[in-house]
């Protein structure tokens, strides 16, 4: 667990990365024996990508890191549940782990279909969830 909040609040510096640069407030990190090999934030207005989300980023930078497409024996820290795109996304790199911060009651893959995952795939949810969801929340109470 110890292992789990520090990586989170390296994906949580890559939230705040976003948030300073007007995006959704979502980072992630991707950890191979315990070592980041990808980051990444919410690019989507930057990039005017819809598809530029942080998984997505994070899974590029670590594919590119390891030379390969396959994230085995990786975990993925995300501040906020990944959406069904990126559970998608994830499948087919074969992560081995997704650990994420807040739940997404709206957009999050959970909602609509847990099995989105690859079978091998094991997720943990709601590890430092409170900082992640403040972030979240601060960020929507601003641009009120």
């Amino acid at each position: 667990m110890e292992q789990d909040e520090k990586l989170m609040r390296e994906a949580l510096r890559e939230a705040k990365a976003a948030a300073e640069a007007g995006e959704i407030p979502i980072g992630a990190v991707v950890a191979w024996k315990g070592r980041i090999i990808g980051r990444g934030h919410n690019m989507t207005e930057k990039l005017h990508d819809t598809t530029a989300h942080a998984e997505m980023i994070a899974i590029t930078s670590a594919t590119e890191a390891l030379g390969g497409k396959y994230l085995t024996d990786c975990t993925l820290y995300v501040t906020v549940e990944p959406c069904p795109m990126c559970a998608g996304a994830l499948a087919w790199s074969q992560i081995s782990r997704i650990v994420y911060g807040a739940p997404d009651p709206r957009r999050g893959y959970s909602l609509f279909s847990p099995s989105l995952l690859h079978p091998r795939t094991v997720a943990t949810g709601g590890v430092l969830q409170e900082d992640c969801s403040a972030l979240m929340l601060e960020f929507f109470k601003s641009k009120r």
